[in-house]
């Protein structure tokens, strides 16, 4: 047995256990490129929120234009503008020494989802902040907090409570739509499967490309979905 079949005992499919190890090991490219992704977009989704509300003018239209952008424009696009678009620069980016980075498939798309989606958690970020009640400002700069203080340490702590769910789910949007990965040449869970499909052209390694997502985004849901209970249980008392 090769490193990407399963024993023909575990599975009914014989495309699943020739080509499951295969898909199982793009998984984990999958994995690491959410994870990578919601992870930086989010950081850079705090800045940008707080720039888009407390920053100077022409920042916030700077912010805004960013948002409006990438939430208004496909993320295939963005993603072909990145790897494509720019990969023909190729002499420029070895002059500057990052032809590393924009010649890798993987790198390439970790730059495009994690723009895409800071655009997004900015967003979510933003409403979250301005709903809370102005009452709460007024308190703590009446204690002799100043403004990065209260967002510290007042704001930005309940905000995030709020931005639970709408997080949550833009984690989930962002484990679906990470199939489009594969089109810029990425081996990743979707990429696999359609590689065992042009050898094998079994269309049911398509079904299961597709449970392996929906148990990966129903793991996610409920381990969110504990989580936030947990964080939000003493609202609960209320």
């Amino acid at each position: 047995m090769s490193w990407c079949e399963f024993p023909g005992w575990l599975v009914g499919s014989e495309v699943f256990q020739n080509y499951g190890c295969r898909m199982f090991s793009g998984l984990g490219i999958t994995f690491q490129l959410v994870a990578i992704s919601v992870v930086l977009g989010f950081a850079i989704a705090v800045g940008l929120a707080i720039t888009r509300l407390y920053g100077p003018r022409w920042a916030q239209v700077a912010v805004n234009g960013y948002t409006t952008f990438f939430r208004g424009t496909p993320l295939l696009c963005q993603l072909f503008l990145i790897y494509y678009g720019l990969g023909q620069f190729r002499l420029f980016w070895q002059d500057v020494g990052l032809w590393w980075f924009f010649r890798e498939p993987f790198y390439c798309a970790v730059l495009a989802f994690t723009i895409n989606t800071a655009a997004y958690q900015t967003e979510i970020l933003r409403g979250a902040i301005q709903s809370i009640p102005r009452g709460q400002f007024e308190g703590a700069l009446s204690l002799g907090l100043h403004r990065w203080a209260t967002l510290r340490h007042v704001i930005m702590p309940q905000a995030m409570i709020l931005a639970l769910r709408p997080l949550g789910n833009e984690l989930i949007v962002t484990i679906k739509v990470s199939a489009i990965a594969s089109l810029v040449t990425l081996f990743d869970l979707m990429g696999a499967t359609r590689l065992a499909f042009a050898r094998s052209f079994d269309l049911s390694i398509y079904l299961y490309a597709a449970l392996i997502y929906l148990m990966m985004v129903e793991v996610i849901r409920r381990v969110w979905d504990r989580v936030e209970l947990r964080l939000t249980r003493h609202m609960a008392l209320r």
